[in-house]
């Protein structure tokens, strides 16, 4: 166990059936550190945090808080923060009923109750917001009444179970910055759990992806994104552009051709990964001839389709007036700063 870690797991499993929800995961989460489990659905993360919380047993394996083993502790005990991805607010209470709840269960006196109330609603963006009943709240409202329900007990740990799922995207967006400012600003330490990778990129100081109750990579965000550990990981976030490849040197020979590679790569057979900013289109006589197959407005780019003679398709990122049309035959070069070796640097399992 880290010797600053608030929580670890260590060999956590548990079993549904045949089937390992979680399987012999160890993690640790640090003091005031903010962590962001992402991974499919199926891949164990809400199985994670439940355990953690003490709402599911485990088989095997530990949960330390403080380095106190957490077994025969009852979820209530455990003095742990959780909210759920749909709030669970009680439409019978009022927000200042649903804030004070977990203040009651401590036995907190009503003044108490009063000043802390009014003291997180100030600080969730919602003052004076007392007597409003819940049903009447906007969907970002009830998100930060939830969260200033389970900040109210002051837990050392904040666990969230997509937290901003139920929200249109734009107020996600700027809710989960307005999250971040908020826990820095208090030094809560939180584990989070999402399958949105732009959230927990913009919300976490480390982020660990699973994958069949396993994790599959954990690292900060931009040593995950500039570094995926495995194939799965990099079609996780998106990214496409992966073939085999023989190294040789600083070049990887493949279906698409050579294709320039960081030095230090150990000659053999690898997978690479070419970032969609690494596919310079050229003149068709100039490189790969490809054919435009289609193209997709992503707000800061275009998402160039294009399909060689061999080997799967690749995707480029143009500015909009340098995209080609759809039927187009261009030429793709490759840039070395944007080429991945899959599997190297960092990662906690590199199994393709």
């Amino acid at each position: 166990m880290a010797e600053d870690a608030l929580l670890s797991l260590r060999e956590a499993t548990v079993r549904f059936g045949e089937r390992a929800a979680l399987d012999a995961v160890d993690l640790d989460v640090r003091e005031h550190e903010i962590v962001c489990v992402l991974g499919p659905s199926g891949s164990g993360k809400s199985t994670l945090l439940r355990a953690v919380a003490g709402l599911q047993a485990l088989d095997a394996g530990r949960v330390l808080l403080d380095g106190h083993d957490q077994r025969a502790v009852p979820a209530h005990r455990r003095g742990v923060g959780l909210m759920f991805q749909d709030h669970q607010l009680f439409p019978q209470r009022d927000v200042a009923g649903n804030v004070a709840f977990g203040l009651r269960m401590h036995g907190a006196s009503r003044g108490e109750q009063a000043d802390r109330v009014a003291e997180l609603l100030e600080l969730v963006g919602l003052p004076k917001a007392q007597r409003r009943g819940v049903a009447a709240l906007s969907g970002g409202e009830q998100q930060r009444v939830a969260l200033a329900r389970a900040l109210a007990p002051r837990p050392r740990l904040l666990m969230l179970d997509e937290p901003l799922g139920q929200l249109d995207r734009s107020l996600r967006e700027r809710l989960v910055v307005e999250l971040r400012e908020l826990f820095d600003e208090l030094g809560t330490t939180v584990l989070a759990v999402t399958h949105d990778q732009g959230e927990a990129f913009a919300l976490a100081d480390r982020v660990v992806v699973m994958r069949d109750g396993r994790i599959a990579q954990s690292g900060t965000p931009l040593d995950v994104w500039q570094h995926p550990a495995d194939e799965f990981v990099a079609r996780f976030l998106g990214f496409d552009n992966i073939v085999g490849a023989s190294v040789e040197g600083e070049v990887a020979d493949t279906v698409w051709g050579k294709i320039p590679v960081p030095e230090g790569v150990p000659a053999g057979r690898h997978q690479v990964l070419v970032r969609p900013a690494g596919v310079r289109l050229v003149p068709a006589e100039e490189g790969l001839p490809c054919a435009v197959t289609a193209r997709t407005f992503r707000g800061t780019h275009v998402a160039v389709h294009l399909q060689p003679k061999e080997g799967p398709r690749l995707e480029a990122a143009c500015a909009l007036r340098a995209a080609p049309a759809v039927g187009e035959t261009v030429g793709v070069a490759f840039d070395a700063g944007d080429v991945v070796v899959l599997g190297r640097a960092g990662q906690l399992d590199a199994t393709p």
